[in-house]
């Protein structure tokens, strides 16, 4: 399944919103330095969808704020 993710990063708090079943919107406390922003979101999907991390993979928008992931059940 590939989602569509609008990333808010430097957020006060970790926050998923659903929009639609492919499109959710995340703020995140990390930075978008390093990937860490990338690596909170993949966290956060990983509990929402109770997968294992390794099973999302950031398909598009590495430095964007609209993101493609693919999640694998």
């Amino acid at each position: 399944m590939i989602i569509t993710i609008f990333a808010k990063p430097n957020a006060k708090e970790n926050i998923i919103e659903e929009i639609s079943t492919t499109q959710y919107k995340i703020s995140v406390t990390a930075p978008p330095v390093k990937g860490l922003a990338n690596q909170k979101i993949i966290e956060l999907l990983a509990e929402h969808f109770n997968i294992a991390k390794s099973q999302i993979i950031l398909k598009s928008g590495f430095s964007s704020r609209i993101k493609k992931f693919e999640i694998y059940s």
